[in-house]
């Protein structure tokens, strides 16, 4: 599948997800249980999620471009505080996971934690393959291969 392909089909997908949201949001307006009402509602928040993470994929084949300057140091620490964020989210969750006895906290706190799961995982993978890998510029990469001969003014 070219990336024109994939781009439609991310388009399709984008609004399937939406039409998801409004049909959650509709269903939830009727559900007088706040429990169901809000677990619906929690759906169409995914919902919105996939639609954002369907919209990035569409970004990278029409607007992308490699960047000529480093990430910030700034957005690397961001990242970094939110990776750790997770963790302990991951950890906290776990334990709570741990300490219940009534089937449907049990349910509830494991989709979460579930949730909390991914995340870390995407974000780490996040920073690994696309951080760090803009982070490496065009100069990086002539310093790197250049300073160390006799020519490029490695000692």
């Amino acid at each position: 599948m070219n990336a024109e392909e994939r781009i439609k089909l991310f388009k399709s997908q984008i609004e399937l997800e939406k039409q998801i949201v409004d049909t959650a949001e509709t269903s939830a307006k009727n559900i007088q249980n706040e429990i169901v009402r809000q677990l619906i509602l929690g759906i169409a928040m995914d919902s919105r999620k996939h639609r954002s993470l369907l919209k990035t994929l569409i970004a990278l084949h029409e607007k992308f471009a490699l960047v000529e300057e480093k990430l910030t140091d700034q957005l690397k620490q961001n990242l970094a505080e939110h990776i750790r964020l997770e963790k302990q989210a991951v950890d906290s969750y776990q334990k709570i996971l741990d300490t219940l006895e009534d089937e449907k906290e049990k349910l509830v706190i494991r989709f979460i934690l579930n949730d909390e799961i991914r995340h870390h995982k995407f974000l780490k993978q996040l920073q690994e393959n696309l951080v760090e890998k803009l982070s490496f510029t065009d100069e990086d990469y002539w310093d790197w291969a250049w300073k160390d001969t006799e020519w490029g003014g490695g000692s």
